[in-house]
Order: structure tokens, then C-alpha cells, then sequence
């Protein structure tokens, strides 16, 4: 059912040990309920790295992130990643070497919607739901703001949304998404190469 959506707002949570700490982001909104992200789900796997949203009324989804890499990640990241939305796989490819931040964004195709997510800079990315001959599709704004305990994630719906979009939208909020950028990608395989020679030194 598509409905219009009121912008609604997440918070920081953390729970947990340090070797069994999770946390993540968590919220309301007034049409779609109760939203929980947790990432990562299984802090002390060395096999993969994975985020989950869930709620009440919306679809719960997984992002997973598999391979050597996983030992030095904290969110799961865009490469080697399997996204689930429900019981369905949902197809993802994305341009590594655009110069764009649109020209690199990652497209997902789920049932029979298209959806597109690129960074606008490093706190805030769009997620679209493509238009087709039935429907106009939507626009979601994800942006961060704040800092320690005051940090928070403001959500922006533009058009008529379905469960499917909200989830999508939040989950991201727990996936590492610099490779979206040129700056980013640098980052991030900087960090991975050193955090992996730290790892052969043991």
C-alpha cells in the first residue's frame, strides 16, 4: 500500500559487552511504525559482517558482507554483499569507476520495482524508487546530524512510499557506504589494506 510519509527521526543505541557490543539506529514513524537497525548483528563473527532492520510493520532485511576483508569491518560494506529484502534476494550492480557520485550509485532491482542509492556526501544519501508506467515512484533523504548521544538521522520522504522503501532506506544507515564517493573508495581501501597487514602481524 503506498502512503504518504510524515520525515521521521532516528537515534543512536548501543548495547552490549566490547567483544559482543551491538548497536545501531532505532525510531518511529507515524506510518510505518516501530524501526530497529542493528549493525553489525553478529559482532563477533569473522566470517561476515551483517546489518537488519526490522519492525512492525514493515519487511525485515539483511545486508551481508562475506570474505577476508569481514575480520576488520565494523558495518558491512558494498563489496562482496548480499542484500535480502523479506524471503527475496535482491539484485544489486553499481559502476565502480564513475566519476560521478549519481554515476556510481548502486541499483537494485526487487520484484518489480527499481531502486537507485547515491551518496549526496558523507552524512546523507537518496534512495529512489524508479517511476514506472503506474506508479511516479519516490525519493527518501537520509541525512546525519549530531554528535555522541546526540547524534540522530533525519528521514525524508518525497511521494508515496511503500514498507519496502522505508526498509530499504533505513537499512543503509548501518552499511558502510564511502565507496559510493571517489574520496571514499580511497578511504576504505586504505583502512581495509592496513587493518588486514595488521591482522598477518599476530
Amino acid at each position: 500500500m503506498h502512503s504518504a510519509a510524515t520525515p521521521f527521526v532516528l537515534h543512536h543505541w548501543k548495547e552490549g559487552g566490547r567483544r559482543e557490543q551491538r548497536s545501531g539506529w532505532r525510531g518511529t514513524s507515524p506510518e510505518f511504525g516501530d524501526i530497529k537497525v542493528t549493525s553489525p548483528l553478529n559482532p563477533s563473527s569473522s566470517e561476515s559482517v551483517v546489518a537488519e532492520v526490522r519492525g512492525g510493520s514493515i519487511p525485515t532485511a539483511t545486508f551481508e558482507s562475506r570474505g577476508i576483508h569481514a575480520e576488520v569491518l565494523t558495518l558491512p560494506t558494498l563489496n562482496r554483499m548480499t542484500l535480502r529484502l523479506g524471503d527475496a534476494t535482491v539484485h544489486t550492480s553499481r559502476n565502480r569507476w564513475a566519476p560521478t557520485h549519481r554515476g556510481r550509485a548502486l541499483h537494485m532491482r526487487y520484484g518489480g520495482d527499481r531502486y537507485r542509492l547515491w551518496a549526496l556526501n558523507r552524512r546523507r544519501y537518496v534512495l529512489t524508487r524508479l517511476p514506472d508506467s503506474e506508479d511516479p515512484g519516490t525519493r527518501i533523504t537520509v541525512a546525519r546530524s549530531g554528535r555522541g548521544r546526540r547524534r540522530q538521522i533525519t528521514v525524508t520522504v518525497t511521494g508515496r512510499a511503500v514498507a519496502a522503501d522505508i526498509t530499504l532506506a533505513a537499512l543503509f544507515t548501518g552499511v558502510d557506504r564511502s565507496v559510493l564517493t571517489r574520496r571514499g573508495t580511497v578511504r576504505a581501501f586504505i583502512s581495509r589494506a592496513f587493518g588486514l597487514f595488521a591482522q598477518t602481524q599476530y
